[in-house]
């Protein structure tokens, strides 16, 4: 018996429907931000004429708001506009970390520690890999998305459980969970780059920077409590409701229901280009979590070069003249260590994916090791392209005032009506809940809400780091809900594998048990570091001193 659409169509699923039109209606994310650069240039114009200055609460400096389009904001832009492209924080991150994350996956590392993880759980423990595994995926960034899902399937269905239930909570866990992870990713250096730029605009204000591990202590107790629920929710709602529904075990059609064939329909919500005709390859392909001996070796000799490397960085940090040491000796709140986290990030993933390489020989030159560079950096092309109009939005937002105005009216307004303790952080994040039914892509939604919030609650003292914190919470746990997350037609190509007739409401209702819970630990957690002024990562703390 399979499960298919009913004809009559709830609220729950008119509500869906509408998200889905109103959100097929925004441009795509540089148009939206080129739209954005117009309109704040044209505001920004009309408060220069109007002689508008904002007074930064703290300091004797008053800002005059200066506009895009007069002779001054023209001659800005045509001698800045490459220093704002090149000079977007998060490019210096992003990109070396990107280099050696691509070593890792493209070599098979990743992919063999991911199928370690599952081949080597007991039956009852597998909820629980799928959901951590899930939960740190985004290490793999949106590779994890087609890895992961059809992987928890195949190892539920050899341990005897209902693969229907892996595949969705490795997909929920991977999605709900994308903010957070076990071990400094990609996604941390890009928020990190862009919650420091937009401070531009309180220039004397006394903050800590934000670096790939700001959130890092958060981000670990995160992804432990996430992986926990996840696995909880498997194990306890979704394979028994797989079970009472009667969702098939077996395939229905090997030869007709595969990701092909409806990723080619007709019908296809998100477009023909939503996902990479490379991706619906590699989602058709069967996977094994059984390694080969090769493999083995391969990954024994990744950690054992790994776990070399952290001795080496420790003997060298730790040493009492420690060139790696802040000028009283120690690390925090800030050191030479710390600035080196890309480094040290880099390093990592390097190392193994190149021992892992050359072990298994999918690296066996240079040549070989500068592809998959290059591939990376294919594979990032499109926030490269982005990452134009992003830099010359924040830098615009910079240089006008216009940033320092609304975040200094929007405090006032905050205080005015009394909202600014722990409230005014959830929310935040129910904004950002919301906003990511519509913008998917967390560079982008994070430049846009980063550019207004963080300044705005610095100056109700409250850290940036902290900021950036509440946001994981809203960009993650509603993004397996939204019809616009483009990896969802994956993920409905492989369920009707199953069910043929599943459509996106089948999907989106399976997802809805992750969402709340995962919202309600991440917020609680949030609280407790809140009220308690526990540090989110090495010398990063909850308010401003």
């Amino acid at each position: 018996m399979s499960t298919t659409t009913t004809a009559k169509v709830g609220i729950g699923q008119r509500l869906l429907d509408g998200i889905e039109r109103l959100g097929n209606k925004l441009p795509e994310p540089f148009t939206l931000f080129l739209g954005l650069f117009l309109i704040t240039g044209a505001i920004s114009t009309g408060m220069a004429i109007a002689d508008v200055s904002v007074e930064i609460p703290g300091s004797d400096e008053t800002v005059a708001i200066k506009g895009l389009f007069t002779g001054e904001g023209m001659s800005w832009l045509t001698t800045t506009m490459g220093d704002n492209y090149i000079g977007f924080p998060p490019l210096a991150t992003v990109l070396p970390i990107l280099l050696a994350v691509g070593v890792a996956e493209k070599s098979g590392m990743l992919a063999a520690a991911v199928r370690i993880a599952f081949g080597k759980s007991p039956r009852w423990l597998l909820p629980y890999a799928v959901g951590f595994v899930g939960v740190v995926g985004s290490i793999m960034a949106d590779s994890a998305f087609i890895i992961i899902p059809p992987l928890a399937a195949l190892v539920f269905k050899a341990a005897g459980r209902h693969p229907m239930a892996g595949l969705i909570g490795g997909f929920a866990a991977t999605g709900a969970g994308y903010s957070t992870s076990i071990v400094p990713t990609s996604l941390d250096a890009l928020f990190a780059g862009i919650t420091t730029s937009v401070m531009g605009t309180l220039p004397d204000t006394d903050y800590t920077a934000v670096n790939p591990v700001s959130n890092y202590f958060f981000n670990i107790v995160a992804s432990i409590v996430l992986a926990v629920i996840a696995g909880f929710i498997i194990d306890k709602l979704i394979e028994p409701n797989m079970v009472r529904k009667g969702v098939p075990r077996e395939y229905a059609d090997a030869k007709g229901s595969g990701l092909a064939k409806e990723y080619q329909a007709k019908d296809n919500p998100f477009g023909e280009n939503s996902v990479s005709a490379e991706e619906v390859e590699e989602s058709q392909k069967e996977v094994t979590a059984e390694l080969e001996p090769e493999e083995k070796k391969g990954l024994l000799w990744a950690v054992g070069s790994a776990l070399l490397l952290t001795a080496v960085v420790l003997v060298a940090v730790l040493v009492p003249d420690s060139p790696w040491r802040n000028e009283d000796g120690g690390f925090l709140p800030k050191s030479p260590l710390l600035s080196s986290i890309v480094f040290i990030v880099f390093a990592y993933f390097m190392l193994m994916g190149v021992v892992y390489g050359f072990v298994v020989r999918t690296v066996r030159s240079m040549n070989d090791l500068v592809r998959m560079m290059s591939q990376s950096i294919i594979d990032m092309m499109s926030f490269l392209i982005l990452a134009f109009i992003l830099g010359q939005f924040i830098a615009l937002f910079n240089w006008t005032g216009i940033g320092s105005w609304i975040a200094v009216a929007g405090a006032s307004g905050l205080e005015a009506i009394g909202l600014t303790g722990f409230a005014a952080i959830l929310g935040f994040m129910l904004l950002a809940s919301v906003l990511n039914l519509f913008i998917v892509s967390g560079s982008s939604m994070w430049t846009l809400m980063a550019a207004v919030f963080v300044p705005l609650f610095a100056l109700l003292g409250y850290e940036p780091a902290f900021i950036q914190a509440g946001f994981r919470v809203g960009d993650s746990a509603t993004q397996v809900i939204t019809p616009l997350n483009p990896y969802m037609i994956v993920l409905l190509g492989l369920v009707r594998r199953y069910e043929p007739n599943a459509g996106l409401g089948t999907i989106i209702s399976r997802m809805f048990p992750f969402v709340i819970p995962f919202w309600l630990a991440w917020a609680a957690l949030l609280a407790i570091w809140f009220f308690f002024d526990l540090p989110l990562g090495p010398g990063n703390g909850i308010f401003l001193k």
